[in-house]
């Protein structure tokens, strides 16, 4: 799965992901209390993620279904970010990252167990 999907794109999708398949007007309702947006710009954004393969549209009803899970994209981002900023390495992605943001004792010893279990 490799969908690149934008900060709007992604509004749709975690109504998808929080709620599974609705009607286009009940994301539009969520999205106008949410962050303010319009009919329009909501249709915009769900025909988008439909076109980039993210959302199936049915009818009766205009009904979408999130064909992605929010654990694909996560990977899928993860993996862009770590190819273009740290040239595909995890260990400078966690290095960079353990440099900046820090952790602590408890979240360390789960990350310890989280690596000896992927190994």
């Amino acid at each position: 799965m490799n969908i690149k999907l934008f900060d709007s794109e992604l509004k749709v999708m975690e109504v998808l992901w929080e709620q599974g398949q609705m009607p286009a007007r009940d994301i539009v309702e969520v999205l106008t209390e949410r962050v303010g947006w319009n009919k329009n710009t909501t249709y915009t954004v769900i025909k988008k993620c439909i076109e980039k393969g993210a959302i199936d549209r049915e009818e009766p009803g205009f009904l979408c279904k999130a064909l992605v899970t929010k654990d694909e994209v996560q990977q899928s981002e993860t993996e862009q970010l770590i190819d273009k900023m740290f040239g595909g390495s995890s260990e400078l992605f966690f290095s960079a990252f353990l440099k900046n943001q820090g952790i602590s004792e408890k979240e360390a010893k789960r990350l310890a167990k989280l690596i000896e279990e992927a190994k």
